[in-house]
């Protein structure tokens, strides 16, 4: 509660969701900071098809890699520039620093935006491979995309089945 009293909040329905995004990505980030890199990079799931969700590591691998998709979809939809990432495979230092690299690009595409009207986030369509989505519905789903990776991380750390002498 205390840290809300200096916080200071973006304004209007793009800033809450942004702020909302930087929070689920600081609980990402204070979970993986609390790991060792062999652990990060310990193979937890060996009966999955997902290359993505394999170790802690192919996860924010993958979740880095989506973060820079979704703000690319909006500089699209938003006809700015924007250059596609290669994949690859990132260690815990690289995920944590691109993770907050992912939150900056992600908050200079929306700058100068954030008093968008209801009406005018709804109006921008975004392409995904999902269908159409608002601008709002893109954000809301780059949130729990964060929201259910760190979960699987914290499955992958406390469910016996996941640990590597099982």
């Amino acid at each position: 509660w205390k840290n809300c009293m200096t916080k200071t909040f973006r304004p209007g329905a793009l800033g809450a969701l942004m702020d909302e995004y930087e929070r689920a990505c600081g609980d990402l980030t204070r979970l993986v900071e609390g790991i060792s890199d062999a652990t990060y990079e310990l193979l937890r799931d060996t009966q999955t098809q997902d290359e993505d969700c394999r170790s802690i590591q192919t996860i924010m691998s993958h979740v880095v890699r989506s973060g820079y998709g979704y703000a690319n979809r909006m500089r699209d939809a938003f006809s700015v520039p924007f250059q596609e990432r290669e994949p690859r495979i990132l260690s815990r230092t690289e995920s944590l620093d691109q993770l907050k690299q992912v939150l900056a690009y992600t908050a200079e595409t929306l700058e100068g935006r954030w008093h968008y009207t209801g009406d005018e986030v709804m109006a921008i369509q975004i392409r995904s491979r999902w269908g159409p989505e608002n601008l709002e519905q893109l954000l809301e789903h780059a949130i729990v995309h964060i929201l259910r990776h760190r979960r699987q991380i914290e499955r992958f750390l406390t469910e016996k089945r996941f640990s590597p002498d099982k």
